[in-house]
């Protein structure tokens, strides 16, 4: 089973940009590894998060149908602790979008406060790993990633 790092997306502009949601709670087993009597996000899950997000963004922009990839993480800069009780969005920013892959703004905040900034870069590993055999199905955007796109779709009100 993969794991999920974003509830829902309330955001979702193709070629563009996202904006996903995440409620940690106390219920989440790994918020309690770190720091046993003082829980938070650890900022790697963050960084999955936002990953996440924007590895979605990336994907939909060619019909998911390329495996997606995280290249590089190239900044993660974080300003506050996240902790049990709060709500963080994880709004993605497509800077560049090309056939081998894209660079992502992204920017993780809790109500009003800036929790991180982290830039990403994504490739698409079916242009750029020529010769090397991947198995056919896309691995990557699995039935839970590409659901959570269409309940957003479905919840959407339709624009005339």
């Amino acid at each position: 089973m993969r794991w999920i790092w974003i509830d829902k997306f309330i955001e979702f502009t193709s070629r563009t940009s996202a904006i996903a949601l995440k409620n940690c709670t106390l219920a989440e087993e790994h918020l309690h590894d770190l720091y046993p009597d003082f829980p938070i996000v650890p900022h790697s899950l963050i960084v999955e998060g936002m990953a996440q997000t924007a590895g979605i963004l990336v994907g939909e922009a060619r019909g998911f149908k390329e495996k997606v990839i995280l290249a590089k993480v190239g900044k993660a800069v974080f300003h506050r602790l996240v902790r049990p009780g709060d709500t963080i969005l994880f709004k993605a920013t497509v800077d560049q979008l090309n056939e081998q892959g894209a660079s992502i703004s992204g920017r993780v905040e809790c109500g009003s406060d800036l929790v991180a900034e982290i830039e990403l870069m994504f490739s698409h590993i079916d242009q750029n790993l020529s010769g090397i055999k991947f198995p056919e199905h896309n691995f990557v955007f699995t039935e839970q990633f590409t659901e959570l796109l269409n309940n957003y779709r479905l919840q959407s009100p339709v624009s005339l």
